[in-house]
């Protein structure tokens, strides 16, 4: 199918605005890497008025994917992770155009994974991970054991993805093979939820216990990004916090996080008067001690 697939991408590969292309075959039958599709073609271009343009092809009995994506949103997936496809992609996918050598130095910083990147990813992965593990608590405490099941799955999962980028590495679609090896008593708890022979009730009351001491032994690593950033000044309303631009990709859970490390004492609420009696507004801050 390469043959026939490439008057596409040698089309492509002429245009100025093609940074590069890459060829991904579908490793094995119903490959989740591929999406299903026997071959991937990924042209980066350097700009787009569509961020992502995606396109199906038949021949015979294969079927193939092209898929055009700007710098931006390329660059995008990497920092934040929401495309953990792109990762493998880039890693194994076959270099059929590479201009001025951009998809190899693309290569090259990925496996250097810059420290920059990797404390918004850890910084990213910390706050979904409170979310979850607090509302699963939550579910659990109200006795809504499957709801609590379904986040508790979630909280491990990103447990496990922190920990990847904790050692320096991507996670990849296939995290729990990666995390096997570098954190196996992450992997041990992922088993012991799904395989144990305990009702769900006591298995969901260990892994609430376990995981809050794996959590409370990232707490450091996990608030680094933002403790980073709320040093730059004395205190911070939660709006001037989420509007900064390095904490837009885990605004969503600010909130969550905040709290929690208010409580853990890794942040401080400072009340400053409204004009209302009695009403203040409530303000964070890093305490001196962690400067």
């Amino acid at each position: 199918m390469e043959d026939i697939l490439r008057p596409i991408y040698q089309e492509r590969a002429s245009q100025p605005n093609t940074l590069g292309v890459l060829m991904i075959d579908q490793r094995q039958k119903a490959s989740p890497l591929t999406d299903t599709f026997d071959i991937v073609l990924l042209i980066i271009v350097k700009e787009s008025e569509t961020p992502v343009y995606i396109k199906h092809y038949s021949y015979e009995q294969q079927k193939a994917a092209l898929h055009i994506v700007s710098e931006e949103k390329l660059k995008e997936w990497m920092l934040l992770g929401t495309n953990r496809k792109i990762v493998e992609w880039l890693f194994n996918g076959k270099i059929i155009f590479d201009r001025n050598e951009y998809i190899s130095n693309l290569k090259t910083e990925l496996r250097d994974f810059p420290f920059y990147g990797r404390k918004i990813k850890i910084g990213l992965e910390f706050s979904k991970l409170i979310r979850r593990y607090l509302d699963g608590k939550a579910f659990f405490e109200n006795r809504h054991y499957l709801d609590a099941y379904n986040h508790v799955v979630h909280s491990l999962h990103h447990l496990a993805r922190l920990a990847v980028i904790e050692n320096g590495f991507h996670p990849e679609v296939t995290v729990w093979n990666q995390v096997k090896q570098i954190e196996p008593e992450i992997f041990k708890l992922y088993e012991e939820l799904i395989n144990s022979e305990e009702n769900l009730e006591k298995r969901l009351e260990l892994l609430f216990l376990a995981s809050e001491f794996l959590i409370h032994s990232r707490l450091k690593i996990g608030s680094e990004h933002l403790i980073s950033i709320m040093a730059e000044k004395d205190q911070w309303s939660f709006n001037e916090l989420q509007e900064q631009e390095e904490v837009i990709p885990y605004s969503v859970d600010l909130s969550v996080l905040i709290e929690y490390l208010s409580e853990k004492n890794i942040l401080e609420t400072v009340n400053v008067e409204t004009k209302g009696h009695g009403l203040y507004h409530r303000y964070y801050r890093v305490p001196k001690k962690l400067y």
